[in-house]
This record gives structure tokens, C-alpha cells and sequence, in this order.
């Protein structure tokens, strides 16, 4: 079975996705991706009743087996200091993220 994700249309995703990767972990990723593909297609195959509804969550979880909600309560961080002394850097108090480039997709 042919890979679907081939090597011209991973590297065009890699870098829509703006990664850096090294040629084998890219050649990785690109094999692991087409396996997952090809486990998908398996599962599809697999007949099931019609009747069946589809699952928004592996386990079934109705209301009456749930927790009953807490209130939300605000716990203010005492390792603030340690948290950022870790950034690359700071600007008044805040951790400056690098800018994140991007194109317009068609």
C-alpha cells in the first residue's frame, strides 16, 4: 500500500506547521503518521450496528454518576518567582513568547 502522506506533502505540512525537524525525525514522523492512517482504515472496515450511537467519550458518564460541580476558587500561585526565573525573557513582569510566523492559507 502506497504511503498517502508522501515526502513532498509532510515537508509542505512541516512547514505550514512552521516545525524545525532533522531529516530522520521528520522520516519518523512521516512513517508514524502513515501507520496511524493505515490502523484507521483497519477500524473502518469493522462492521457495527447501525443503531449504534457514536461516543463523545470512550466511557459512558451520565449525570448521575458525576461528581457534583465545585465552585471555582481562586489559589494564587506561591511558585510565581521560581516560574520566572525559567524565561529566556521577561518584559514587566510578563514571559515574552517569540513571534509565531504565519501565511495566509488559501
Amino acid at each position: 500500500m502506497p504511503d498517502e502522506i508522501t515526502p513532498e506533502l509532510f515537508a509542505r505540512l512541516v512547514e505550514l506547521a512552521a516545525l524545525e525537524l532533522a531529516p530522520d525525525e521528520a522520516e519518523y514522523l512521516r512513517r508514524e503518521l502513515n501507520n496511524q492512517l493505515s490502523s484507521i482504515k483497519v477500524m473502518d472496515r469493522i462492521s457495527l450496528d447501525p443503531g449504534i450511537q457514536p461516543a463523545t467519550h470512550g466511557i459512558p458518564y451520565p449525570p448521575e454518576n458525576r461528581p457534583a460541580l465545585r465552585p471555582d476558587r481562586l489559589a494564587p500561585s506561591t511558585e510565581r518567582e521560581a516560574i520566572l526565573a525559567q524565561a529566556p525573557e521577561l518584559h514587566d513582569g510578563y514571559i515574552v513568547v517569540p513571534e509565531i510566523p504565519h501565511e495566509e492559507l488559501e
